[in-house]
């Protein structure tokens, strides 16, 4: 039979069949994880074969994957964690308070989501809560990631703001969920399809940050037809596998001066006649997009050596 996973524990999986039923299944052990140095060979959202061997349900065949999204294992030096797979678009939840989301993080994830043509929805949650300082932020962050193409939304779990909208998004979609923990996550699935019923606790009064609530990555599938793969919160977003220079192709804003520039191998810092930073001198790239990308920059240049080993 075939499925997909739709939860990992790390030594066995849950797999919902194309009949519609789900069953608990280990993996063969012939399958051994390979160059990329993953922290797993299976994730979330893998199309399987699966058959009963004996009584026990084995993952016999793992297909091809269409797309998937990783980051840097948080436990793991020079390993990549893979958060999901084979999915038609992300929800990257964000907040403006209560933790706040910073411009770093997300261009982190909007890099790695480029790289894999995962096409991505940011969601500004928690409006009701937001005073007229963090509604101003919201604004100026909000422009800069409409203007260069990625849709905003504006919800709120506690009002209902956006919720049939963000329904109306995930129809019919396989969407991977992300963010902070304590932006919002579970509730606002639980707003969504109240069936779910996904467990939730508040923001710790100690480090003002998010307690993580999901402990496994896995698959939802909602009563108006979407499938949801809810992910544990991400504090950080540590990127992998790229070559230092492939990172700027991946800022949607840069890629019309990248092929301006003097050199081939420019960098888009204090390279003469390098038209990306000039773009940014002239307004045509955000402050923040701009500086947010020599940050990623330096820290990937201090931690390139690892993922190459």
């Amino acid at each position: 039979m075939t499925g997909v996973v739709i939860k990992s524990t790390g030594s066995w999986y849950e797999v919902r069949t194309d009949s519609g039923a789900t069953i608990s299944c280990r993996l063969r052990g012939v399958f051994r994880l390979d160059e990329t140095k993953d922290t797993t060979p299976l994730t979330v959202g893998d199309r399987v074969t699966v058959a009963d061997t004996e009584g026990d349900w084995m993952i016999t065949e793992i297909a091809e994957r269409q797309n998937y999204i990783v980051r840097a294992s948080p436990k793991h030096k020079g390993a990549r964690q893979i958060l999901a797979a084979n999915m038609d678009q992300c929800l990257l939840i964000v907040t403006m308070a209560n933790p706040r989301t910073s411009t770093g993080f997300i261009d982190r994830f909007l890099l790695t989501a480029e790289a894999y043509h995962i096409p991505v929805h940011l969601v500004f949650n928690k409006q009701d809560i937001l005073d007229p300082k963090g509604l101003k932020k919201q604004q100026a962050v909000t422009e800069i990631y409409s203007h260069i193409g990625y849709p905003v939304h504006m919800v709120s779990t506690y009002t209902g703001q956006g919720i049939s909208e963000l329904r109306d998004l995930l129809r019919h979609k396989t969407t991977l969920v992300a963010g902070h923990s304590g932006v919002g996550k579970s509730s606002l699935l639980n707003k969504l399809d109240p069936a779910l019923d996904l467990r939730t606790t508040d923001i710790s009064q100690i480090t003002g940050k998010g307690m993580h609530t999901t402990t496994f990555a896995e698959m939802h599938f909602m009563d108006f037809g979407a499938a949801i793969i809810d992910t544990p919160g991400v504090r950080e977003f540590g990127l992998m596998h790229f070559l230092p220079e492939q990172i700027s192709h991946y800022y949607v804003e840069m890629r019309e001066f990248i092929p301006l520039c003097k050199f081939n191998n420019c960098m888009h810092d204090n390279e003469p006649g390098c038209a990306v930073k000039q773009a940014y001198l002239d307004g045509k790239i955000a402050e923040e997009r701009y500086i947010n990308y020599l940050t990623i920059m330096a820290d990937y240049k201090a931690n390139y050596k690892h993922w190459e080993e």
